[in-house]
């Protein structure tokens, strides 16, 4: 089994307020979590309106496959328009990890 988890770093556009930040970050996690089977939470930065931290999680039998799964989630945040995305941190852990 391995697990993987990605750290996406996301500077939002012309966001002035809590309410227009959810506004462009649900939607970005609720379409991570339906095209990839993925969990995803909003995991940082939860107090600043223009930058947000988003955590997602994968698990395969497969390393190859959580790492494709993590490459396409960080594709799908960096190509949209709304946001810019600063940095993506990753990691992969398999069964001899510890």
């Amino acid at each position: 089994m391995f697990v993987g988890s990605l750290e996406l770093d996301v500077l939002l556009g012309d966001v002035r307020s809590l309410k227009q930040k959810r506004s462009v970050v649900r939607p970005i996690v609720a379409e991570l979590r339906r095209r990839f089977d993925v969990a995803v939470a909003e995991a940082g930065q939860r107090e600043l309106y223009r930058r947000v931290t988003i955590g997602v999680a994968a698990v395969a039998a497969d390393g190859a496959h959580v790492r494709d799964v993590l490459d396409a989630c960080e594709r799908f945040v960096a190509e949209r328009p709304e946001v810019e995305l600063l940095s993506a941190g990753r990691r992969v852990y398999g069964a001899d990890d510890e």
